[in-house]
C-alpha cells in the first residue's frame, strides 16, 4: 500500500470538532475550491506572498501545486506538512506545521488559512491546537513560532489564547507597501499551561523518521 512507502498518509489528528490529515485527490480539489471562494477580506493581505490576489482559478491551481510541491521536496531536515482541515466531514481550510533541523533546534512554525464562511467559529484555534499537540507531545519540540501582520487580529488572538508571547517585530513589504509583522513564540511550559483542547494522534510512529524528530 502507498502508506507503507509514505507513512504521512496515515497520520491523523482529531479534536472534539475537527479532523486534520492529508487529503485524497477529490478532497484536495475541495480544498482548492474553498481557497478560490475566498479566505480573507479583499482589502487585507495576511500572507507574505499575496497568492490570493490571483484570479480564483489560479488560486485553486496554486493550492494543488503547493500541496504536491511540499510533499515532493520533503526531507527530515526541512519539511512542511500541510494538513487539510475537516469540520463535520467538510473541508474548511488548511493548517501547516513545519521545521528545519528539528532534532537540533526543537523548534517548529505554523501557518493556516480558513474559508471565509468558517471564520468566527473557533475553528482556527482548534486546528492550531491540534498541530501544537503534535509538535510538543508527538515530536518533542521545545518551542513554536508564529507571526501575524498588524491587521491580522484574528490570527494574533488565536496565538495569545494558546499561550504565545510577543517575540519582536519586523518590517515587511506586502503589495508594495510596508507592513509590520508581529512575531510570537510559544514555549513548552506555556503550551502545557494553555493546552485545554483534547487532541488524539493516530499513525505517528512510522512517520517519526520522516520528521527528523529528536530521539
Amino acid at each position: 500500500m502507498l502508506v507503507d512507502h509514505f507513512p504521512l498518509l496515515g497520520l491523523r489528528l482529531t479534536t472534539p470538532r475537527l479532523e486534520l490529515r492529508l487529503p485524497f485527490p477529490e478532497e484536495l480539489a475541495a480544498l482548492a475550491d474553498v481557497a478560490a471562494g475566498g479566505i480573507h477580506a479583499p482589502d487585507t493581505m495576511p500572507f507574505m506572498v499575496p497568492w490570493t490576489d490571483r484570479p480564483p482559478a489560479e488560486v485553486a491551481r496554486g493550492v494543488v501545486q503547493h500541496h504536491w510541491e511540499t510533499l515532493g521536496r520533503w526531507t527530515p531536515d526541512d519539511w512542511q506538512l500541510d494538513f487539510t482541515v475537516f469540520h463535520a466531514g467538510e473541508v474548511v481550510g488548511q493548517q501547516d506545521l513545519g521545521a528545519r533541523d528539528l532534532a537540533v533546534l526543537r523548534q517548529v512554525s505554523t501557518g493556516s488559512w480558513l474559508g471565509m464562511r468558517h471564520h468566527g467559529q473557533g475553528i482556527g484555534t482548534e486546528m492550531r491546537a491540534a498541530v501544537l499537540h503534535l509538535a510538543f507531545a508527538g515530536l518533542g519540540a521545545d518551542e513554536a513560532l508564529s507571526s501575524a501582520f498588524a491587521d491580522s487580529r484574528a490570527s494574533a488572538a488565536v496565538s495569545r489564547k494558546l499561550g504565545y508571547q510577543d517575540n519582536g517585530v519586523a518590517r515587511r513589504v506586502v503589495r508594495g507597501a510596508m507592513t509590520t509583522e508581529q512575531r510570537m513564540r510559544l514555549t513548552r511550559t506555556e503550551w502545557e499551561r494553555h493546552a485545554t483542547i483534547p487532541v488524539t494522534i493516530e499513525g505517528l510512529p512510522p512517520c517519526l523518521p520522516m520528521f527528523g524528530a529528536p530521539a
